[in-house]
């Protein structure tokens, strides 16, 4: 393999796609972003704009949004693994969830699409917290989920894209699915008690059912495609014993042991995302 590698990102913007991207510009690789808002364009939503997207690539990270979960994935995944053997990509990894039957099917066709494979299947991310639909309760101080009591092993992103840029820059990694999690299991109420702990804020957490839960989300007007992706994930995933195993794939990958949640908490707290607007 050539020292410089030319490398798409798919989701170059995203949670874990812009640490990938950040490493490999940093290691020296020419890196395309594959978003709606670079040029060339890259979207999920339109199949013609992927093909120069992918012209002159080496390798292509591929995240799917919102999740390999939802209905057109599957079929979506098939077009651009084909597209990427026309374009002669010769190295594909996949960003996929651990516990995810869906996902699995996406994971095989990238399995057996004859270009050389890395599977990474991610656990719920620390980043849920700070960056995404966890958020705005804990800035409100009242937060209010199902599946109260389900462990998780929550995984960070940066520990994510460290084991994406390895799978993308070396061969030892050809051929592998790697399950990614924290070093250890923390319930929605301990989670969210750390971090009421570590930003000396009173924030409640209350179990609710997840009828409730996405109730509520319909009533504020939360588009059906997200509600039906977070009911899935409450209940498909959650619910699945699979996803409370802690594996060691991240130490074996990157040599040292995963980032765990309380560091985490400590490094968010000095962005001061979990900062009421209100109160600063």
């Amino acid at each position: 393999m050539k020292n410089t590698s030319n490398i798409l990102v798919i989701g170059g913007t995203g949670k874990t796609g812009r640490k990938v991207a950040s490493k490999l510009t940093a290691l020296g690789h020419n890196v395309r972003i594959g978003s709606r808002s670079a040029s060339p364009v890259f979207d999920w939503d339109n199949p013609e704009t992927w093909t120069e997207a992918m012209q002159g690539m080496d390798m292509v990270y591929i995240t799917f949004q919102p999740d390999l979960a939802v209905p057109g994935a599957l079929e979506a995944i098939e077009q651009l693994t084909k597209q990427a053997k026309r374009c002669n990509v010769k190295k594909l990894v996949l960003l996929s969830g651990k516990g995810e039957r869906e996902a699995e099917l996406c994971e095989q066709v990238v399995i057996h699409s004859g270009i050389d494979y890395t599977i990474v299947r991610a656990s719920w991310f620390n980043q849920n917290f700070s960056e995404s639909f966890f958020l705005e309760p804990i800035l409100e101080g009242f937060v209010a989920l199902p599946q109260a009591e389900a462990k998780v092993p929550y995984v960070d992103t940066e520990d994510i894209a460290d084991v994406a840029v390895a799978a993308l820059l070396s061969d030892e990694h050809h051929g592998k699915i790697y399950q990614l999690t924290g070093p250890r299991l923390l319930s929605f109420r301990e989670a969210i008690q750390e971090i009421s702990d570590a930003t000396g804020r009173m924030i409640s957490f209350t179990p609710i059912t997840l009828t409730a839960y996405t109730k509520a989300m319909k009533e504020q007007g939360v588009p059906a495609d997200f509600v039906w992706l977070i009911e899935y994930l409450f209940s498909e995933v959650l619910g699945n014993p699979n996803n409370s195993e802690v594996t060691n794939d991240i130490e074996i990958v990157l040599g040292r042991k995963a980032i765990d949640f309380t560091d985490y908490v400590n490094q968010t707290l000095k962005t001061g995302v979990w900062t009421p607007k209100a109160i600063v």
